[in-house]
C-alpha cells in the first residue's frame, strides 16, 4: 500500500453533519467530518493525549472532540481547546495531529494520504463526462474481502471477461473461435506520468431477453478502453455502438492489505431518465459481484513480488505495466512498510505523514514507516 495518493474516504451522502466518521485506509484509522459550513476535514484518528478514539466524539462548531478528556482539533489537526487547562491556556503545538488535503468530488470524500506539497501530487483520476448535459451518473460502493492490487489488475485484464461475466463473453462456448484481439495501448499524455491502459475490440454476446438494448447492437463487436490510474483507480469505457456509451470509474480504499471499500462512479449517455438507474446499478453490482468471487478465492492473496511466480502472457501486457508503475513507487519510497506496521502495531500508534511534516517538527505520533527505495531496488534484485 502507498502514501502519496488520492483515496475515497466516503461518500458524500455518508458525511453527515455533527456526526464524525471512522474510516480506515492503509491500514490505518481516520476520521472525517464537516465543519460548521460543511466543508470535509480528515484527520488521523488518534488522539495525541492518551490515544482516544476522534471519531468516538462529537462535532464542536469547526473541531472534533475527543471522547476520552474533551480535547478538541480543528480541521487543519490543531488542538483549540484542553479543558483540564482551563479557558485560557497556552496550548503546546506539539499537540497537534496529522491533517490531510481533502476534494469533494463525484459525489464522494477524497483524501490525499501523504505528505507531497500541492504541485507535486498525483491528481485524482478525471471524470470528464461528470455534470456535462447528456450524461448520467449513478454512484454505488462495495467491499471485498481481497487485497486491492489484485483487483486493479483484474479491472485492466482483458481475458477475464470471457469467463467470469457472462454479459460480456460466452463462458468458453466459442473454444474454438476465441482468442483475445490486439490490444491498443493508451498513450494519451493524460494517463501517460501515473497509468496506462489499451483499448481493445472484443465479441459481445446478445443480452439477455428482457433487458434494455438502446443503441446495443444484438451481438457483435464492443469497443471497450480501460487502464489504471495510480495504483487505486481503474477507468472502464465500453463503446456498445457509435452513439451508446458507459464510461465507469473505479476508486479503491485499501482497508488494509486484504481488505478493499470500492465505489464504481458509472456515467451513461443514454437511458437517462432516472428511473433506469435502479437497473443501471443492479447491472453494475451483478459484474461486480462476478469479480468479487474470483478476487476473493486468489492465491497468494497479495500480488506476487516478482511476475515469475506467475506464468503471464500477452494478454496480460497493461498488468504488467501496471506492476512497472508500482515499482516506480517503489523506488520513490512511498510503499509502506507493513511488516514493521504489523510488528509494533501493539506498542505504536502510526500516522501517515501529512504535509505539515515537512513545516513543523515535533510530532507525538510517528510517521509510518516505509520502504526505501533503494532496499526496494535490492529485494527486487534478490528475488529475481
Amino acid at each position: 500500500m502507498y502514501i502519496n495518493f488520492w483515496y475515497p474516504m466516503a461518500t458524500s451522502e455518508e458525511l453527515v453533519p455533527d456526526q464524525p466518521l471512522k474510516v480506515r485506509a492503509l491500514g490505518q484509522d481516520f476520521v472525517v467530518f464537516r465543519d460548521s459550513e460543511g466543508k470535509a476535514a480528515c484527520l488521523s484518528n488518534t488522539c495525541t493525549h492518551r490515544g482516544g478514539s476522534l471519531s468516538g466524539g462529537k462535532i464542536r462548531g469547526d473541531c472534533v472532540q475527543c471522547p476520552y478528556h474533551g480535547w478538541q482539533f480543528d480541521c487543519d489537526g490543531n488542538v483549540k481547546r484542553i479543558p483540564s487547562l482551563g479557558p485560557k491556556a497556552n496550548i503546546p503545538a506539539r499537540t497537534r495531529i496529522d491533517a490531510y488535503p481533502v476534494e469533494e468530488k463525484y459525489g464522494m470524500v477524497f483524501a490525499f494520504l501523504g505528505d507531497l506539497a500541492e504541485g507535486e501530487r498525483p491528481p485524482l483520476m478525471d471524470v470528464p463526462e461528470y455534470g456535462q448535459e447528456g450524461w448520467r451518473p449513478t454512484l454505488q460502493d462495495y467491499s471485498i474481502v481481497g487485497n486491492y492490487e489484485r483487483s486493479i489488475e483484474n479491472g485492466i485484464d482483458p481475458a477475464h471477461n470471457e469467463y467470469v461475466h457472462d454479459t460480456h463473453g460466452f463462458s468458453g462456448e466459442k473454444e474454438e473461435e476465441y482468442k483475445i484481439g490486439e490490444m491498443r495501448i493508451e498513450s494519451e499524455p493524460s494517463w501517460a506520468s501515473w497509468g496506462n491502459g489499451f483499448w481493445h475490440t472484443f465479441d459481445a454476446p446478445p443480452l439477455p431477453e428482457g433487458q434494455m438494448k438502446e443503441g446495443r447492437p444484438d451481438a457483435g463487436d464492443l469497443e471497450v478502453g480501460t487502464g489504471h490510474h495510480g495504483p487505486n483507480q481503474v477507468w472502464t469505457f465500453i463503446h456498445a455502438s457509435e452513439t451508446m456509451w458507459f464510461h465507469q470509474y473505479l476508486f479503491e480504499r485499501p482497508i488494509d492489505e486484504e481488505n478493499i471499500q470500492l465505489y464504481l462512479l458509472c456515467m451513461r449517455n443514454g437511458f437517462l431518465e432516472e428511473k433506469n438507474d435502479a437497473y443501471m446499478m443492479e447491472r453494475n453490482q451483478y459484474v461486480a459481484n462476478q469479480d468479487k468471487v474470483v478476487i476473493e478465492d486468489l492465491r497468494p492473496v497479495l500480488t506476487p513480488e516478482t511476475s515469475t511466480k506467475e506464468f503471464m502472457l500477452p494478454a496480460d501486457k497493461c498488468i504488467l505495466m501496471y506492476r512497472d508503475k508500482l515499482k516506480e513507487w517503489d523506488a520513490k519510497g512511498w510503499r509502506i512498510d507493513m511488516d514493521t506496521v504489523e510488528k509494533n502495531s501493539a506498542k505504536v500508534a502510526y500516522a501517515i505523514p501529512s504535509p505539515a511534516r515537512h513545516e513543523q517538527k515535533g510530532w507525538v505520533l510517528d510517521a509510518i514507516p516505509l520502504v526505501s527505495g533503494e532496499s526496494a531496488k535490492a529485494k527486487l534484485k534478490a528475488a529475481s
